[in-house]
């Protein structure tokens, strides 16, 4: 089975940075592009940053210069790097893995909580 689990979410300040990790298993890490996405309360989900099995990478406007998501192949975990957190990046913030646009798994989120 196709696993994600996530980790390193949390409460900090605004102005604070926060470090998130999403460990899959079940699968090859190599081959899947990996994405961060998030929700807040009473909004739609939103991407936040995605990179694909190649290394490419887009990200949110709103998270552009703050955010960086990167990967390590052998331990097939994702990370999202986030600095400069705002009140506004609340939200639970869920890993995902796709597999050429035909199948995606999903973790369960970690709540991030940014306190003004």
């Amino acid at each position: 089975q196709v696993q994600l689990v996530e980790s390193g979410g949390g409460l900090v300040q605004a102005g604070g940075s926060l470090r998130l990790s999403c460990l899959t298993s079940g699968i090859i890490f190599s081959i899947l592009d990996m994405a961060w996405f998030r929700q807040a309360p009473g909004k739609e989900r939103e991407l936040v940053a995605r990179i694909t099995s190649g290394g490419s990478t887009n990200y949110a406007d709103s998270v552009k210069g703050r955010f960086t998501i990167s990967r390590d192949n052998a331990k097939k975990t994702v990370y999202l790097q986030m600095n400069s957190l705002k009140p506004e990046d609340t939200a639970v913030y869920y890993c995902n893995a796709d597999l050429r646009r035909s199948m995606t798994w999903w973790g369960q989120g970690t709540q991030v909580t940014v306190s003004s």
